[in-house]
């Protein structure tokens, strides 16, 4: 199974993980930034040694694709470019969202008609979010919310619906549904890329290197629900 080097950097954490045969077996972090400028190189390079020092050769590196900082994607994949030019390996992308729901597919128990709405903040009430069943298939796509009571009240009407992320806990307060589940302190970090950039590697879905450019937040324009009749 071929070893990935995973970088995580559409939030205020900073990370990167080595993963390989279904595990993660390098990983570090920094959740208290943003350190991204800083931090993102040296953890890199400890990547790079720890894969050295076991005779492992990376052959790809993935990338969160957003949405999610300006900043702090243009870091991480302007990094991950570097090292797939100059390694001659290919470029995977994850979408930030996806990242967020590893975690909570793997450490928590979720009914299986339920669905996944990984949020990460913006300003004020709004939230860039998607809709996802437990396969990771959209169910709505990546999108730019402004929160009231009425959010997601056409999914929340008809199954359980998981709100995570760090633009969950602002929305907690507004959406009052008997079929809404927030789960707190789920953070994107590469140490639970390997799933998805595992499975992408496999079929081959890489990018182009020289082209490639993530979701930025300024991409997305915000809208607010209307009320279900």
């Amino acid at each position: 199974m071929s070893c990935i080097l995973n970088i995580e950097t559409s939030t205020e954490a900073c990370s990167v993980a080595l993963s390989q045969d279904g595990m993660t077996i390098f990983n570090q972090e920094d959740l208290n930034g943003p350190s991204h400028a800083t931090q993102l190189g040296v953890f890199v390079d400890e990547a790079f040694s720890f894969a050295d020092s076991h005779a492992i050769p990376v052959d790809s590196v993935a990338v969160s694709s957003g949405p999610g900082s300006y900043t702090g994607l243009r870091i991480g994949v302007s990094m991950a470019k570097g090292v797939c030019f100059g390694r001659g390996i290919p470029l995977i992308a994850i979408p930030s969202l996806k990242i967020l729901s590893v975690p909570v597919l793997l450490n928590h128990d979720i009914p299986e008609d339920a669905l996944l709405c990984p949020m990460i903040d913006a300003r004020r009430m709004e939230v860039y979010a998607a809709v996802y069943d437990r396969s990771l298939t959209a169910i709505r796509p990546i999108a730019a919310d402004i929160v009231d009571e009425y959010s997601y009240q056409e999914y929340l009407d008809k199954r359980p619906v998981y709100f995570f992320g760090n633009g969950a806990l602002k929305c907690k307060a507004r959406i009052n549904h008997p079929n809404a589940h927030f789960i707190e302190n789920i953070v994107p970090e590469a140490k639970w890329m390997f799933p998805l950039a595992e499975k992408a590697n496999v079929n081959k879905e890489y990018e182009d290197v020289a082209y490639f450019e993530p979701f930025y937040l300024k991409e997305f324009v915000a809208t607010k629900p209307k009320k279900m009749l």
